[in-house]
């Protein structure tokens, strides 16, 4: 273990950390009304009513899964007898599936970017560094999840103990730095992306209407309100 993986995988990850929830803190308090998507449905909404869900909703598959995968050990899912073959089939399955809908579904986005002149002209500079970057740990992330079935390494002995390592601020080092270079790049990558994010339009995951599950119900009325048929059959 050299000075350099130190820094990559016990250091580096600490600083994202840090600018991702300082720089979120900086957009929000300078930029409160730009947590959006910057929505160009009115130049084309064809395509992004293709590619808008597949991504958006094979995203989510995605993260819930790797939450999953790094946050429950190995030794938890033994004591519920899940057997390890079923795991890695599930993974396989869900994660593959999941995983390609939201490559196709962003595929389908930045044609539509590329494609349509009004929304290319509203692409930002951040939106040329953002995209290359999701697309890379999209694929890489993919390209271990199918690789992972015919290899013998097993990613929850190694970039899970990591990750979790991270959260108790004692950084596992070699457990990352020996992982096969699929998982290392997967996981620099996704930390450049997590730079980039509070100075994004990816901010706008923040900005999620999910209040709108839980609030109550708007009773609307008329303007002026209507007289009850009763009291108008009574009044003189």
């Amino acid at each position: 273990m050299n000075g350099l993986q130190i820094a990559a995988w016990g250091v580096l990850p600490y600083l994202v950390i840090m600018l991702f929830l300082l720089g979120s803190v900086w957009r929000y308090r300078h930029d409160r009304f730009g947590f959006t998507t910057r929505s160009s449905q009115m130049h084309e909404s064809r395509l992004l009513a293709v590619g808008g869900p597949m991504f958006h909703y094979g995203l989510l598959f995605v993260i819930a899964g790797h939450a999953v995968g790094l946050l429950v050990p190995e030794s938890l899912t033994e004591r519920m007898h899940v057997p390890e073959s079923l795991y890695r089939l599930n993974a396989l399955m869900v994660g593959g599936l999941a995983g390609a809908a939201t490559v196709a579904g962003l595929a389908v986005l930045v044609w539509r970017r590329l494609r349509v002149r009004a929304v290319r002209r509203a692409t930002s500079r951040s939106d040329r560094f953002t995209y290359p970057i999701l697309a890379t740990v999209l694929l890489a992330g993919l390209w271990a999840t199918l690789g992972e079935a015919e290899s013998p390494y097993d990613y929850r002995l190694g970039v899970s103990v990591w990750f979790r390592s991270l959260l108790m601020l004692h950084p596992d080092v070699p457990d990352m730095a020996h992982a096969p270079l699929v998982f290392q790049l997967h996981a620099a990558l996704a930390m450049a992306l997590f730079a980039l994010w509070p100075f994004s339009r990816l901010v706008h995951a923040f900005a999620a209407p999910v209040g709108y599950l839980v609030r109550p119900y708007v009773v609307y009325r008329r303007r002026g309100g209507a007289v009850p048929p009763a009291t108008a059959r009574h009044r003189p």
